[in-house]
């Protein structure tokens, strides 16, 4: 492949993470240098699919999503896409060998958003496997680089920290998913009486992901493990900050860290991960 369309490519899905997440692009930034280009190619791809099911809504999104679908599976197929998000994505996909099972689930979960506005229980565990859990799996092989045993023995631990940050995602979004588009992801919940039994339920559920997921962090390898840390703080101290807000709150605005406690995190970080002191947070 010409050197500087394959450039292109992963510029672009670098552009598409730091434009759509700070968090993301920080915790990138602080990867070994030779897996940041497939990992922004796997946030590039998945926000990518994100994107249309989920703001489109003057277009026919479900004509745009099969598009997307085919188009993945061709570019994956001949090795080569004239879209740039997908070129970088297919060029992760063959060099890391992601399983065609973890790519299939991950749409399938997308598609999910374009015909279903609630979920019963395992509904809503199986839309958690598809939209967090294999991504983090896609993530793991790149940063396991085809060492077939570490991926299987970290495999649990990144399904849980995947599972992890996207409840808390859903929790973060409860306003603009329910106000604007009329979703509830979480089962038996009833948005008219949201309230604070049921964020705290939904809180304990996502540490005991997140203290897994954590277990299993320790273990990555050097040229990803402080990385995933970062990302790690980010989403745990969100957590903690929608603990302290009233439910009411929740349900009218979108929760957020700002950056310069993003900015002090990652210093504290840092400074824990060059002494060794990098310790489970409760």
């Amino acid at each position: 492949m010409n050197n500087l369309f394959e450039s292109i490519s992963f510029q672009t899905s670098k552009i598409t993470t730091q434009k759509y997440s700070t968090s993301f692009s920080l915790g990138i930034r602080f990867l070994k240098k030779e897996i940041r280009n497939p990992i922004y190619a796997i946030y590039g791809f998945v926000r990518f699919a994100d994107e249309i099911v989920d703001t489109f809504h003057e277009f026919n999104k479900r004509e745009l999503f099969e598009k997307f679908k085919k188009d993945t599976y061709d570019a994956i197929e001949k090795k080569i896409s004239l879209n740039p998000i997908l070129n970088s994505f297919q060029i992760t996909v063959n060099k890391y060998n992601i399983e065609y099972y973890l790519i299939e689930t991950f749409l399938k979960s997308m598609e999910m958003d374009l015909y279903k506005s609630d979920y019963d229980t395992e509904g809503y565990k199986n839309y958690i496997v598809g939209s967090a859990e294999v991504v983090g799996l896609m993530c793991l092989r790149v940063y396991c680089n085809n060492d077939e045993a570490r991926y299987r023995l970290l495999k649990e631990y990144a399904e849980s920290l995947g599972s992890a940050y996207q409840k808390i995602n859903f929790l973060r979004d409860l306003s603009a998913d329910y106000q604007q588009l009329g979703r509830v992801y979480f089962p038996n919940v009833d948005m008219r009486e949201f309230n604070e039994k049921t964020k705290q339920k939904i809180i304990e559920d996502i540490e005991i992901d997140f203290q897994k997921g954590f277990t299993g962090l320790l273990k990555l390898p050097k040229n990803s493990r402080f990385g995933v840390y970062l990302s790690y703080v980010y989403f745990y101290t969100l957590l903690q900050k929608i603990r302290f807000i009233p439910s009411s709150e929740i349900l009218k605005k979108r929760v957020r860290i700002k950056n310069r406690v993003k900015l002090m995190l990652l210093f504290k970080s840092y400074i824990k991960d060059k002494l060794n002191m990098i310790e489970w947070q409760s």
